[in-house]
């Protein structure tokens, strides 16, 4: 209800012996809609910056709207991985823009831009940030690593197709699969050893996790991010799969006054007593979990079935949604949280401050598409007042990709018809969704390519590089969706396939990508499951590539296009499409021509051991090398022998 007191109380957390962090418990009445601070709009409290570069001299300009209540402007620059900020430059107090010419072709920047702004009626001041990740012709990421794909073995069988495809698409955009079937009954500690396992094995490349099902939830904490006293205890956190170092415990938390039973936390229930995640996670969590979702009018297998389906419709584009964010906040300013700064500021690094607009959920999205929206409101487990519900759900399919909600209750999306993961269940587009506002999210990344599991776990390790709310590194903090997906998909090539071509070498022809393309990477690997490495040095331009000498095994071809966004450019690929070449590969063709007394024999450069032998015998035998070594003359090995035998009869013999 408007004017609800807002109450916080800082308790210190044991998180490492040794280590005390602050935990905010946001103590209030529910999120109620309504509260305002005069003067001021939730866009003001966010930096809706982007960027656009140049290369000739190299540049990148930062812009951004104005605020006539702004008293100074501060931009910060680092690298993407650097752990903090450079010194700032000071900008003044009505600065809209900022050039950096301190940059280079193919490196990304990521910068920081700080407002301090007054609100005169209020007497006070606030802040205002925002965050870009920029920079032009950012190289080509072929190979992204392993993911470990955990899948509930209770859905495996009925979804065999759909996992087929899925396990090809994740291969297709540069991943190598580590697939393990797991039970829902299983320990969560040997869940997190499966996983441990693979990465101790290849800490380098392991990346990524995804869990497909009722994967077991892990359960930790003793704090109500959400503000609600009967909602405190522990919440699901997916994030302790993502940790491959810290110590989680489950031995000092008592507390069993939830309404909800799942959220009780006493000591050996085998729910995790920290409510900070104990150490950096170390990978990309994402899930999407089906199950006690019966009101939606299809099974659990169905509904899995319907993700699996439209996240390769994505992949490949088979749909279009406009890169523009929408949003639909339904809580203001509320004492200066902001919550909807989550999509002002992150939107604008993705599609341009213009890009971004306020309306009506369902309505907007019911004939228009989005690639991003934030939607926030009061909250039950199973809506976001107005903006939507899981009943909605059932006859509304919403054209957004990637979404954002806030609300209390229903964050703690292991219940029954939780609306997040009513969202992922839709037939048609929505793939992902977090709970943000308490903390921000960070993902300006994704305008250069970065995964949305990237922007996770960069969200979930935060203390303070990133305004986070006051809610930085709560166990809560997870994806619900594939956390390999990506910004900008690329049309594919199809209907590729391969012949021999009688001279040792091997054909693929394709039909072609629709979208403009710089050229197309050729791969190749011995099995389907890769690792794929790639054939030709430079792209393609044709639709068609010789491998010479051709060699059985499994095929990839990816159109490459250089993607621009609002925050830059870099280059971009598709999904994959592949072909098992199993044909006979001939040997090089031996051209032999007599000149006068001379024989000029000859062979391809690139069909490498080969060696040149010579008999006189017929029946043919006792063949014996011929000792001159071949010279190199316009992409042939050239042998000169005399013409003066009756007969005689030469041969390559593979290495």
């Amino acid at each position: 209800m408007p004017g609800v007191l807002q109450v916080r109380i800082v308790s210190r957390i044991p998180l490492l012996p040794g280590r005390l962090f602050t935990v905010v418990l946001l103590l209030l009445a529910g999120l109620t809609s309504g509260i305002v601070s005069a003067q001021s709009v939730v866009e003001d409290y966010a930096v809706r910056v982007s960027a656009a570069t140049q290369t000739n001299p190299p540049r990148i300009t930062l812009s951004w709207p104005g605020d006539p209540s702004s008293l100074s402007y501060k931009v910060y620059r680092k690298s993407r991985d650097a752990t903090s900020w450079g010194v700032a430059v000071n900008l003044g107090a009505q600065a809209t823009n900022y050039a950096d010419a301190g940059v280079g072709l193919g490196f990304g920047y990521e910068y920081r831009v700080v407002k301090t702004a007054t609100n005169m009626a209020l007497a006070t001041n606030y802040v205002g940030e925002g965050y870009v990740y920029a920079g032009f012709g950012i190289p080509l990421v072929e190979n992204r690593g392993k993911v470990v794909l955990l899948v509930d073995s209770t859905l495996a069988p009925e979804l065999a197709p759909e996992l087929a495809t899925l396990i090809q698409d994740l291969t297709g955009d540069g991943w190598t699969v580590l697939r393990h079937d797991v039970n829902r009954t299983d320990a969560v500690p040997a869940i997190r050893t499966l996983i441990r396992n693979d990465y101790t094995a290849d800490p380098a490349r392991v990346k990524a996790v995804f869990l497909l099902g009722h994967v077991p939830v892990p359960y930790a904490g003793d704090y109500m991010p959400d503000g609600h006293t009967d909602h405190r205890g522990a919440w699901p956190a997916d994030g302790y799969y993502g940790d491959m170092d810290g110590n989680w415990t489950d031995s000092t938390i008592n507390r069993s006054t939830a309404a909800d039973p799942r959220n009780r936390n006493v000591p050996g229930d085998g729910k995790f007593d920290q409510s900070l995640f104990p150490s950096p996670l170390e990978l990309q969590v994402g899930r999407v979990d089906m199950v006690n979702m019966p009101g939606l009018g299809a099974s659990e297998v169905e509904l899995m079935r319907r993700y699996l389906k439209k996240n390769h419709a994505f992949r490949h584009r088979f749909f279009t949604l406009e890169p523009r964010g929408l949003i639909d906040d339904n809580f203001g300013v509320f004492g200066g949280e902001a919550f909807a700064v989550n999509g002002w500021r992150n939107f604008a690094a993705l599609f341009g401050a213009d890009n971004t607009i306020a309306g009506d959920w369902l309505t907007t999205l019911s004939t228009q598409g989005f690639l991003w929206g934030y939607g926030c409101g009061d909250g039950t487990y199973t809506s976001a007042g107005g903006v939507l519900s899981t009943d909605l759900l059932v006859t509304n399919d919403p054209r957004v990709a990637f979404t954002f909600l806030f609300g209390s209750y229903f964050g703690d999306w292991d219940s029954t018809h939780n609306l997040m993961r009513a969202s992922l269940a839709t037939p048609g587009y929505t793939l992902t969704c977090a709970w943000a506002g308490r903390p921000h999210w960070v993902v300006h990344h994704m305008a250069l390519g970065e995964t949305i599991g990237f922007c996770t776990r960069l969200t979930q390790n935060n203390s303070t590089l990133y305004a986070a709310n006051g809610a930085a590194r709560l166990v809560h903090i997870a994806l619900l969706g594939d956390p390999t997906l990506r910004l900008h998909p690329v049309v594919p090539p199809t209907n590729l396939v391969s012949r021999a071509d009688g001279l040792g070498g091997m054909v693929l022809t394709w039909t072609p990508s629709s979208d403009p393309v710089l050229g197309y990477a050729i791969y190749r690997a011995a099995t389907a499951a890769g690792p794929f490495g790639r054939v030709n040095a430079q792209f393609t331009t044709s639709t068609n590539y010789t491998v010479t000498p051709g060699v059985a095994g499994v095929y990839m071809v990816r159109a490459v296009i250089l993607q621009n966004s609002a925050s830059g450019n870099y280059y971009n690929p598709s999904q994959g499409a592949f072909r098992e070449f199993t044909g006979t590969v001939s040997p090089p063709r031996l051209t032999v021509q007599r000149a006068n007394q001379t024989l000029r024999l000859s062979w391809p450069t690139n069909f490498a051991g080969y060696r040149l032998e010579t008999t006189s015998l017929w029946p043919l035998g006792s063949w014996t090398p011929v000792p001159d070594p071949p010279q190199i003359s316009n992409g042939q090995n050239v042998v000169t022998q005399p013409a003066q035998d009756p007969q005689r009869f030469y041969r390559l013999q593979s290495p």
